[in-house]
């Protein structure tokens, strides 16, 4: 079988192979038994379509460097996730990103001359392949209902993502992002407080000083709406240390939260 150009694979994937009638006309595809694939992810990227229901649990940051990408925060340390129970379930009645729910499927470039896109999957995430049970992927040479509807949702999902991009380059034009820093003070450790650093977020200053002109272009094109779900999402940033503190999961302070590596919009 073919495998997909990966010089750079995305976060969780750790194989591609591209789907196709011929490799894969009796394979079928199984829900996962738990989420222990992202067990040790403590940020998920985020697409701007999301930041509305992603606010209600989770903060939403920017990773540093040059081509920042909004990113939830489901840790406040690299490795942890305060949303993970003993038993791999990921807690109930919280938004799940679509980047979740996309794994382990994707679509990817075969050929890097062309901007033609083929629906792939990763081998290693276990729940595709010759079984018994499960969704069927084909039926003859044709994808059937189900590769369908997990084709449309990962085009939309592209579609987001070049949202996102636009939405992020518009937040560097405006230059009104900055580095961010938060300080939290535990009550038995008041001297000592935990500052966690490595990440961007809008400048509120910034943002108050735009002109009444540029203003009300982002109030009319729905990026102000946005600017404010992820600046309302930061006081979760506590409330996460407090997650992560009462699981027994809170480092020495001073602890940097590091940008999310190999992570695609």
């Amino acid at each position: 079988m073919a495998t997909a150009p990966q010089p750079q694979l995305p976060l969780f994937y750790k194989d591609l192979l591209p789907l196709n009638s011929r490799d894969h006309a009796d394979w079928k595809v199984s829900s996962f038994a738990d989420a222990g694939f992202l067990a040790n992810s403590h940020a998920i990227p985020l697409t701007v379509d999301e930041f509305v229901d992603a606010q209600r649990n989770y903060p939403i940051v920017f990773t540093a460097g040059d081509n920042p990408l909004p990113i939830a925060l489901f840790g406040l340390n690299e490795g942890v996730n305060t949303f993970i129970d003993g038993d791999g379930k990921l807690q109930a009645g919280v938004y799940v990103p679509a980047y979740i729910r996309r794994y382990p499927f994707i679509l990817a470039k075969l050929n890097k001359d062309s901007d033609d896109m083929s629906l792939c999957f990763d081998p290693q995430a276990g729940v595709v392949g010759k079984t018994e049970d499960g969704q069927a992927l084909f039926d003859g040479d044709k994808p059937t209902e189900y590769t369908n509807g997990v084709l449309e949702f990962c085009r939309r999902f592209e579609e987001s993502g070049q949202r996102t991009k636009s939405f992020v380059e518009e937040l560097g034009k405006l230059d009104i992002l900055m580095d961010g820093e938060i300080a939290i003070t535990r009550n038995d450790m008041p001297d000592k407080p935990f500052v966690y650093r490595g990440f961007q977020m809008v400048d509120e200053n910034k943002l108050r000083e735009l002109d009444a002109e540029t203003t009300e272009r982002l109030n009319k094109n729905g990026m102000m709406m946005l600017i404010h779900a992820h600046l309302f999402s930061m006081n979760l940033m506590r409330t996460l240390f407090e997650r992560q503190s009462a699981q027994g999961k809170v480092p020495t302070p001073d602890s940097g939260t590091p940008a999310v590596p190999n992570a695609t919009a």
